[in-house]
Protein backbone atom coordinates (compact mmCIF):
# COMPACT_ATOMS: atom_id res chain seq x y z
CA UNK A 1 0.00 0.00 0.00
CA UNK A 2 2.40 2.33 0.57
CA UNK A 3 4.84 1.79 -2.40
CA UNK A 4 1.50 2.20 -4.44
CA UNK A 5 1.38 5.36 -2.45
CA UNK A 6 4.84 6.39 -3.56
CA UNK A 7 4.55 5.42 -7.05
CA UNK A 8 1.39 7.62 -7.55
CA UNK A 9 2.91 10.44 -5.72
CA UNK A 10 5.83 10.48 -8.34
CA UNK A 11 3.09 9.80 -11.54
CA UNK A 12 1.45 12.48 -10.10
CA UNK A 13 4.58 14.60 -10.01
CA UNK A 14 5.62 13.80 -13.19
CA UNK A 15 2.30 14.95 -14.59
CA UNK A 16 2.60 18.29 -13.17
CA UNK A 17 5.99 19.10 -14.35
CA UNK A 18 5.07 17.87 -17.73
CA UNK A 19 2.18 20.56 -17.27
CA UNK A 20 4.73 23.59 -16.30
CA UNK A 21 5.25 25.00 -19.62
CA UNK A 22 1.62 24.70 -20.73
CA UNK A 23 0.54 26.45 -17.77
CA UNK A 24 3.64 29.26 -17.88
CA UNK A 25 3.49 29.54 -21.61
CA UNK A 26 -0.04 32.01 -21.29
CA UNK A 27 0.54 34.07 -24.46
CA UNK A 28 1.40 32.65 -27.30
CA UNK A 29 1.86 36.33 -30.22
CA UNK A 30 2.78 35.72 -33.68
CA UNK A 31 5.04 38.45 -35.57
CA UNK A 32 4.92 38.90 -39.60
CA UNK A 33 7.51 41.06 -41.29
CA UNK A 34 8.91 41.45 -44.89
CA UNK A 35 12.57 40.58 -45.31
CA UNK A 36 14.20 36.80 -45.16
CA UNK A 37 15.31 35.52 -41.72
CA UNK A 38 18.42 36.00 -42.84
CA UNK A 39 18.49 39.88 -42.88
CA UNK A 40 20.11 41.92 -39.27
CA UNK A 41 16.53 42.79 -38.73
CA UNK A 42 14.97 39.29 -37.98
CA UNK A 43 18.46 38.11 -37.21
CA UNK A 44 20.15 40.63 -34.78
CA UNK A 45 17.08 42.76 -33.86
CA UNK A 46 13.80 40.87 -33.80
CA UNK A 47 14.48 37.67 -32.86
CA UNK A 48 16.70 38.69 -30.18
CA UNK A 49 14.09 41.26 -28.78
CA UNK A 50 11.54 38.75 -28.72
CA UNK A 51 13.91 36.15 -26.95
CA UNK A 52 14.18 38.75 -24.24
CA UNK A 53 10.69 39.62 -23.87
CA UNK A 54 10.14 35.29 -23.26
CA UNK A 55 12.96 35.62 -20.62
CA UNK A 56 11.52 38.24 -18.95
CA UNK A 57 8.34 37.05 -18.86
CA UNK A 58 9.34 33.70 -17.20
CA UNK A 59 8.44 31.70 -20.49
CA UNK A 60 4.80 33.14 -20.42
CA UNK A 61 5.10 35.31 -23.33
CA UNK A 62 6.27 33.63 -26.86
CA UNK A 63 6.64 35.23 -29.60
CA UNK A 64 6.69 32.71 -32.89
CA UNK A 65 8.35 34.86 -36.30
CA UNK A 66 6.85 34.49 -39.74
CA UNK A 67 9.58 36.22 -42.00
CA UNK A 68 9.55 37.34 -45.67
CA UNK A 69 5.64 37.47 -45.93
CA UNK A 70 5.36 33.75 -44.78
CA UNK A 71 1.47 34.33 -43.31
CA UNK A 72 0.40 35.93 -47.08
CA UNK A 73 -0.30 39.74 -48.08
CA UNK A 74 2.50 42.16 -49.66
CA UNK A 75 4.48 44.24 -47.42
CA UNK A 76 2.31 47.25 -47.50
CA UNK A 77 -0.62 45.13 -45.98
CA UNK A 78 1.49 44.54 -42.79
CA UNK A 79 0.00 47.24 -40.95
CA UNK A 80 -3.52 46.49 -41.35
CA UNK A 81 -2.70 43.31 -40.55
CA UNK A 82 -1.83 44.21 -37.03
CA UNK A 83 -4.75 46.89 -36.63
CA UNK A 84 -7.16 43.85 -37.80
CA UNK A 85 -5.55 41.59 -36.04
CA UNK A 86 -5.03 38.85 -38.58
CA UNK A 87 -1.46 38.48 -36.41
CA UNK A 88 -0.36 40.11 -33.75
CA UNK A 89 2.71 42.08 -33.74
CA UNK A 90 4.48 43.22 -37.49
CA UNK A 91 7.87 45.22 -38.32
CA UNK A 92 7.52 47.44 -41.30
CA UNK A 93 8.08 50.52 -43.50
CA UNK A 94 5.96 53.21 -42.73
CA UNK A 95 5.75 54.82 -45.72
CA UNK A 96 4.99 51.44 -47.56
CA UNK A 97 1.21 52.84 -46.78
CA UNK A 98 2.20 56.20 -48.42
CA UNK A 99 0.37 59.68 -46.52
CA UNK A 100 -1.06 57.37 -44.22
CA UNK A 101 1.25 58.61 -41.18
CA UNK A 102 2.29 62.32 -42.05
CA UNK A 103 4.12 63.32 -38.78
CA UNK A 104 6.09 60.13 -38.87
CA UNK A 105 7.54 61.55 -42.79
CA UNK A 106 9.17 64.46 -41.32
CA UNK A 107 12.39 61.71 -40.15
CA UNK A 108 12.68 60.90 -43.86
CA UNK A 109 12.98 64.54 -45.30
CA UNK A 110 15.90 64.84 -46.92
CA UNK A 111 19.37 65.35 -45.30
CA UNK A 112 17.45 65.80 -41.37
CA UNK A 113 19.13 62.34 -40.03
CA UNK A 114 22.83 62.66 -38.36
CA UNK A 115 23.23 59.73 -36.69
CA UNK A 116 20.32 56.71 -36.75
CA UNK A 117 20.47 56.32 -33.10
CA UNK A 118 20.12 59.65 -32.02
CA UNK A 119 17.08 59.80 -34.64
CA UNK A 120 15.62 56.95 -33.70
CA UNK A 121 15.20 58.47 -30.14
CA UNK A 122 13.97 61.11 -31.21
CA UNK A 123 11.28 59.28 -33.40
CA UNK A 124 10.55 57.44 -29.95
CA UNK A 125 10.32 61.00 -28.12
CA UNK A 126 7.60 61.77 -30.65
CA UNK A 127 5.68 58.28 -30.77
CA UNK A 128 5.59 58.94 -26.86
CA UNK A 129 4.14 61.99 -26.97
CA UNK A 130 2.11 62.80 -29.46
CA UNK A 131 2.09 59.80 -32.29
CA UNK A 132 1.16 56.96 -30.37
CA UNK A 133 -2.58 58.39 -29.76
CA UNK A 134 -2.65 60.17 -33.20
CA UNK A 135 -1.15 58.43 -35.91
CA UNK A 136 -1.04 55.11 -34.50
CA UNK A 137 -4.15 55.00 -32.01
CA UNK A 138 -5.14 52.06 -34.10
CA UNK A 139 -2.24 49.69 -32.71
CA UNK A 140 0.46 49.91 -29.67
CA UNK A 141 3.59 50.69 -31.05
CA UNK A 142 6.51 48.62 -29.98
CA UNK A 143 9.22 50.38 -31.26
CA UNK A 144 10.34 52.87 -33.79
CA UNK A 145 13.58 53.54 -35.61
CA UNK A 146 15.47 54.49 -38.46
CA UNK A 147 17.99 52.71 -40.53
CA UNK A 148 21.66 53.97 -41.22
CA UNK A 149 22.70 56.67 -43.83
CA UNK A 150 20.72 55.84 -47.50
CA UNK A 151 22.98 55.77 -50.51
CA UNK A 152 22.43 55.02 -54.07
CA UNK A 153 23.16 51.93 -56.08
CA UNK A 154 23.66 52.14 -59.50
CA UNK A 155 25.08 50.29 -62.21
CA UNK A 156 26.84 52.88 -63.95
CA UNK A 157 27.18 55.23 -61.19
CA UNK A 158 26.52 58.55 -59.45
CA UNK A 159 28.84 61.09 -59.15
CA UNK A 160 27.53 64.03 -59.51
CA UNK A 161 24.05 65.15 -59.45
CA UNK A 162 23.79 65.66 -62.57
CA UNK A 163 24.04 61.30 -62.96
CA UNK A 164 20.54 61.12 -61.50
CA UNK A 165 19.18 62.95 -64.63
CA UNK A 166 16.53 60.41 -65.88
CA UNK A 167 17.49 57.41 -63.93
CA UNK A 168 15.25 54.44 -63.22
CA UNK A 169 15.61 54.76 -59.22
CA UNK A 170 13.86 52.34 -56.59
CA UNK A 171 12.56 54.12 -53.56
CA UNK A 172 10.67 52.86 -50.46
CA UNK A 173 8.79 55.72 -49.67
CA UNK A 174 6.65 58.68 -51.05
CA UNK A 175 8.81 61.21 -49.38
CA UNK A 176 11.76 59.40 -50.73
CA UNK A 177 10.63 59.03 -54.16
CA UNK A 178 9.73 63.04 -54.06
CA UNK A 179 13.47 63.29 -53.25
CA UNK A 180 14.29 61.55 -55.92
CA UNK A 181 12.26 63.12 -58.60
CA UNK A 182 13.36 66.26 -57.23
CA UNK A 183 16.83 65.48 -57.82
CA UNK A 184 16.14 64.60 -61.74
CA UNK A 185 15.62 60.69 -61.48
CA UNK A 186 12.63 58.71 -62.72
CA UNK A 187 11.35 57.04 -59.54
CA UNK A 188 10.12 53.86 -58.99
CA UNK A 189 8.18 53.07 -55.86
CA UNK A 190 8.10 49.42 -54.40
CA UNK A 191 9.62 47.46 -51.42
CA UNK A 192 12.73 45.80 -50.58
CA UNK A 193 12.09 42.06 -51.41
CA UNK A 194 11.02 42.96 -55.24
CA UNK A 195 14.46 44.93 -55.87
CA UNK A 196 16.59 42.18 -57.45
CA UNK A 197 13.79 40.93 -60.10
CA UNK A 198 13.19 44.55 -60.83
CA UNK A 199 17.31 45.12 -61.57
CA UNK A 200 17.93 41.98 -63.25
CA UNK A 201 14.94 42.69 -65.81
CA UNK A 202 15.72 46.25 -66.34
CA UNK A 203 12.92 48.13 -64.76
CA UNK A 204 15.17 50.42 -62.19
CA UNK A 205 18.78 51.49 -63.21
CA UNK A 206 19.51 51.90 -59.52
CA UNK A 207 18.04 52.10 -55.90
CA UNK A 208 18.50 53.84 -52.32
CA UNK A 209 18.75 51.41 -49.57
CA UNK A 210 21.79 51.63 -46.86
CA UNK A 211 24.80 49.22 -47.03
CA UNK A 212 22.77 46.97 -44.10
CA UNK A 213 20.09 45.49 -46.14
CA UNK A 214 22.34 45.37 -49.41
CA UNK A 215 23.14 41.34 -48.26
CA UNK A 216 19.92 40.40 -48.30
CA UNK A 217 18.80 41.03 -51.87
CA UNK A 218 22.55 40.60 -53.47
CA UNK A 219 22.74 43.78 -54.70
CA UNK A 220 26.65 43.70 -54.88
CA UNK A 221 26.10 41.26 -56.99
CA UNK A 222 23.96 42.55 -59.15
CA UNK A 223 25.35 46.07 -59.91
CA UNK A 224 28.78 47.75 -59.31
CA UNK A 225 28.49 51.45 -58.19
CA UNK A 226 27.34 52.58 -55.04
CA UNK A 227 27.45 56.27 -53.83
CA UNK A 228 28.12 57.30 -50.33
CA UNK A 229 27.51 61.12 -49.42
CA UNK A 230 30.03 62.99 -47.10
CA UNK A 231 29.53 65.15 -44.40
CA UNK A 232 27.17 64.80 -41.01
CA UNK A 233 23.72 64.42 -42.56
CA UNK A 234 22.61 61.28 -44.85
CA UNK A 235 20.81 61.72 -48.07
CA UNK A 236 18.10 59.75 -46.48
CA UNK A 237 16.44 57.37 -43.91
CA UNK A 238 13.21 55.83 -43.79
CA UNK A 239 10.90 55.02 -40.28
CA UNK A 240 10.44 51.68 -39.26
CA UNK A 241 7.99 50.39 -36.64
CA UNK A 242 7.17 47.09 -34.91
CA UNK A 243 3.48 47.69 -33.20
CA UNK A 244 1.11 45.04 -32.25
CA UNK A 245 -2.73 44.77 -32.43
CA UNK A 246 -4.31 47.20 -29.98
CA UNK A 247 -7.29 44.13 -28.46
CA UNK A 248 -3.90 41.50 -28.18
CA UNK A 249 -2.19 44.35 -26.16
CA UNK A 250 -4.75 45.62 -24.00
CA UNK A 251 -6.17 41.85 -22.88
CA UNK A 252 -2.46 40.63 -21.63
CA UNK A 253 -2.37 40.69 -17.77
CA UNK A 254 -1.00 44.41 -16.40
CA UNK A 255 2.07 42.37 -15.47
CA UNK A 256 2.88 40.71 -18.79
CA UNK A 257 1.91 44.56 -20.02
CA UNK A 258 5.12 46.11 -17.64
CA UNK A 259 7.14 43.31 -18.94
CA UNK A 260 6.79 43.76 -22.63
CA UNK A 261 6.96 47.80 -22.50
CA UNK A 262 9.92 47.26 -20.32
CA UNK A 263 11.67 45.57 -23.26
CA UNK A 264 10.21 47.70 -25.91
CA UNK A 265 10.11 51.73 -26.58
CA UNK A 266 13.17 53.48 -26.42
CA UNK A 267 15.39 50.34 -25.29
CA UNK A 268 14.23 48.56 -28.67
CA UNK A 269 14.11 51.46 -31.25
CA UNK A 270 17.83 52.38 -29.75
CA UNK A 271 19.05 48.80 -30.03
CA UNK A 272 17.45 48.62 -33.44
CA UNK A 273 18.90 51.53 -34.61
CA UNK A 274 22.50 50.59 -33.78
CA UNK A 275 22.52 46.71 -35.02
CA UNK A 276 21.23 48.10 -38.54
CA UNK A 277 23.98 50.36 -38.08
CA UNK A 278 26.28 48.21 -37.01
CA UNK A 279 25.59 45.87 -39.93
CA UNK A 280 26.01 48.84 -42.54
CA UNK A 281 30.02 47.57 -42.42
CA UNK A 282 29.44 44.12 -43.20
CA UNK A 283 27.18 45.09 -45.95
CA UNK A 284 29.72 47.39 -47.41
CA UNK A 285 32.50 44.70 -47.37
CA UNK A 286 30.68 42.48 -49.40
CA UNK A 287 30.67 45.43 -52.24
CA UNK A 288 34.60 46.11 -51.19
CA UNK A 289 35.53 42.81 -51.79
CA UNK A 290 33.44 42.25 -54.96
CA UNK A 291 35.77 45.22 -56.42
CA UNK A 292 32.18 47.22 -56.64
CA UNK A 293 33.08 51.06 -57.03
CA UNK A 294 32.38 52.94 -53.67
CA UNK A 295 32.10 56.59 -54.57
CA UNK A 296 32.00 59.35 -51.63
CA UNK A 297 30.26 62.83 -52.71
CA UNK A 298 32.63 65.83 -51.27
CA UNK A 299 30.75 68.41 -48.89
CA UNK A 300 31.47 70.68 -51.88
CA UNK A 301 29.22 68.09 -53.84
CA UNK A 302 26.63 67.50 -51.42
CA UNK A 303 25.75 71.19 -50.78
CA UNK A 304 24.53 71.11 -54.34
CA UNK A 305 22.39 68.04 -53.77
CA UNK A 306 21.01 69.79 -50.34
CA UNK A 307 20.26 73.05 -52.09
CA UNK A 308 18.00 70.69 -55.01
CA UNK A 309 16.12 69.09 -52.48
CA UNK A 310 14.82 72.37 -51.02
CA UNK A 311 11.38 72.07 -52.43
CA UNK A 312 10.97 68.65 -51.69
CA UNK A 313 11.04 70.40 -47.81
CA UNK A 314 8.81 73.16 -49.00
CA UNK A 315 6.06 70.87 -50.52
CA UNK A 316 5.83 68.83 -47.53
CA UNK A 317 5.33 71.92 -45.31
CA UNK A 318 2.50 72.92 -47.59
CA UNK A 319 0.61 69.33 -47.41
CA UNK A 320 1.39 69.27 -43.82
CA UNK A 321 -0.44 72.65 -43.38
CA UNK A 322 -2.99 71.62 -45.60
CA UNK A 323 -3.71 68.67 -43.13
CA UNK A 324 -3.58 71.50 -40.63
CA UNK A 325 -0.58 69.91 -39.25
CA UNK A 326 2.18 72.99 -38.44
CA UNK A 327 5.18 71.41 -40.80
CA UNK A 328 7.62 74.10 -39.60
CA UNK A 329 7.03 73.67 -36.42
CA UNK A 330 6.94 69.89 -36.80
CA UNK A 331 10.67 69.82 -38.36
CA UNK A 332 11.65 72.07 -35.35
CA UNK A 333 10.68 69.58 -32.93
CA UNK A 334 12.10 66.83 -34.82
CA UNK A 335 15.65 68.70 -35.25
CA UNK A 336 15.47 69.57 -31.63
CA UNK A 337 14.44 65.97 -30.20
CA UNK A 338 17.67 64.70 -32.53
CA UNK A 339 20.05 67.28 -31.37
CA UNK A 340 19.18 66.43 -27.69
CA UNK A 341 19.86 62.72 -28.21
CA UNK A 342 23.06 63.87 -30.08
CA UNK A 343 24.61 65.23 -26.95
CA UNK A 344 23.46 62.23 -24.60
Amino acid sequence: MKRRSVVATLVAGAFALSALPAIAQDVTLRLHQFLPPQAPVPAHILKPWAESVTEASGGRIEIQHFDAMALGGSPPSLMDQAKDGVVDIIMTVVGYTPGRFPKTEVFELPFMMTSPVATSLAFWDLVESDLQDEEYKDVHVLGAWVHGPGLIHSRNGVTKLEDMEGLKLRGPTRVINDLLSELGATPVGMPLPAIPEAMSTGVIDATVIPWEVTPAVRLSELIGNHTEFGGDRALYTAAIVAVMNKRAYDKLPDDLKEILDAQSGAKLSKMAAEVMWEYDAPGKKIAEDAGNTIVVLDEAEVARWQEAAKPVVDRWVAEMDKRGIDGRALIEQAQGLIAKHETE
